[in-house]
């Protein structure tokens, strides 16, 4: 692969595939207040609220009544990646790369008779977004990131007897992604001078399924999986750098389209939920998620040499993510839930994407306002270890990094019944 070829891939695989702290890889799980609070430990199985909706729309079939849930969900993150001036390079430290984000999500379920149920929820499975100084030494890597998923997922559920349900959905999803990077080392006099840009957006079509045993109305257990996504981008690259496009240069840059293909892995989850007594109910869940599928990153152009813009290979493997929690109802009006949950490291820590083991310590609570209407609240300290890795910079030397990550997660939500 020619230098040419090698810069771009560089530039806009550290672009498209930044870290995220919320779970492994770029995944996101904050669907639910109720949820964070317990870690989403056994969120396939206790259908609580229409916010099930996201994890198993077998769920719906526990539902009588028409019911609506809208939640948003805070992510404070704390994130430092350093470098440690091997090579000569200068030893530097980007704090707080990953911006304060705010997730909402709606939900809506709808039974129809004693069989059958409708819903459909709007959120995000997979985000992320990221913002590196300008005048970073290693400015092809890290800059300005934004990646965001909505899902449009309606669902429909069939009660086929009193201990089992199934149900199953559709999922539109809408990508937007836009990314800045910088020359960083490559021009000392002008570090912060743009290398690239990348704009594009997209919509692609996914599926999900599941199905709920029911031992009976205390012990219940819940399976789902939800399809892979291929997101086609097709939008605009812009290339500073004079080498990425032919007849482009730094005084002249030349926008062209470009095809990219963006992995989002399937999900499957399986969780079970189980009310020992009056007060105290325990619950637990796995999810795997199978980023052994995000192999490469490829995209193409007939403006960019032999077609190819880039051509970069991953590192990911499947991972898991383990949780349990309790619910303990302290009266009619408050219920108070915790959970703990380890989410694996997806892939092998790079500067684009610094991925390690995450641990969750949640704790949250429900007011029963009236009959109809409640509220939820949630808040997890999230722990990532330290990781320390060698990345490839474009001047094919490796260079040392460590990264310090964890975060503040809080969420509030409203649950209607009519």
């Amino acid at each position: 692969m020619s230098k040419k070829i090698s810069l771009t891939a560089v530039a806009v695989t550290a672009a498209l595939f930044s870290l995220n702290t919320q779970a492994a890889g770029f995944q996101v799980n904050e669907h639910s207040a109720s949820g964070l609070g317990r870690a989403f430990a056994g969120e396939t199985a206790i259908a609580d609220n229409a916010s099930v909706l996201a994890r198993n729309p077998a769920a719906m079939a526990r539902f009588e009544r028409a019911e609506v849930s809208g939640s948003l969900s805070f992510i404070d993150p704390s994130i430092d990646i350093a470098s440690k001036g091997s090579h000569n390079a200068p030893v530097q430290t980007y704090e707080d790369v990953a911006p304060f984000a705010i997730v909402p999500a709606g939900f809506f379920i709808q039974p129809i008779n004693d069989q059958f149920a409708w819903g459909v929820g709007v959120f995000a499975n997979y985000g992320f977004a990221t913002e590196y100084p300008d005048g970073a030494f290693f400015g092809a890597l890290a800059g300005n990131t934004d990646l965001i998923t909505v899902n449009f997922n309606p669902n429909v559920s069939w009660r086929i007897n009193d201990n089992f349900s199934v149900g199953g959905g559709v999922s539109l999803v809408y990508a937007d992604a836009v990314l800045t990077r910088h020359f960083g080392s490559l021009n000392p006099a002008n570090p912060s001078q743009e290398l690239l840009k990348l704009e594009g957006d997209t919509w692609e079509w996914g599926w999900n399924v599941g199905a709920l045993w029911e031992l009976n109305d205390d012990h219940r257990f819940g399976l789902s999986y939800r399809s892979q996504v291929d997101l086609e981008f097709a939008g605009d690259f812009t290339d500073y750098s004079g080498t990425g496009v032919a007849g482009s240069t730094i005084a002249a840059p030349k926008k062209v389209g470009g095809d990219l293909t963006v992995v989002l892995p399937a999900i499957a989850e399986f969780g079970g939920f189980h009310q020992l007594n009056n007060q105290w109910a325990l619950h637990y869940g796995v999810q795997w998620t199978q980023w052994s599928k995000f192999e490469e990153l490829k995209a193409t152009s007939n403006d960019c040499v032999n077609g190819v813009c880039l051509l970069k290979e991953e590192e990911f493997d499947d991972n898991f993510r383990y949780s349990i929690g309790a619910t303990y109802t302290l009266s009619q009006a408050w219920i108070l839930r915790a959970g703990f949950a380890f989410d694996e490291q997806a892939g092998k820590s790079t500067l684009s994407i610094p991925d390690t083991d995450r641990y969750w310590y949640s704790a949250g609570l429900t007011y029963n306002y009236s009959d109809d209407m409640t509220f939820d609240f949630g808040l997890t300290y999230l722990y990532g270890q330290s990781s320390d890795f060698n990345e490839k910079y474009v001047d094919g030397r490796e260079y040392a990094f460590s990264g310090e990550n964890d975060a503040i997660l809080s969420a509030a939500q409203m649950n209607y019944r009519f």
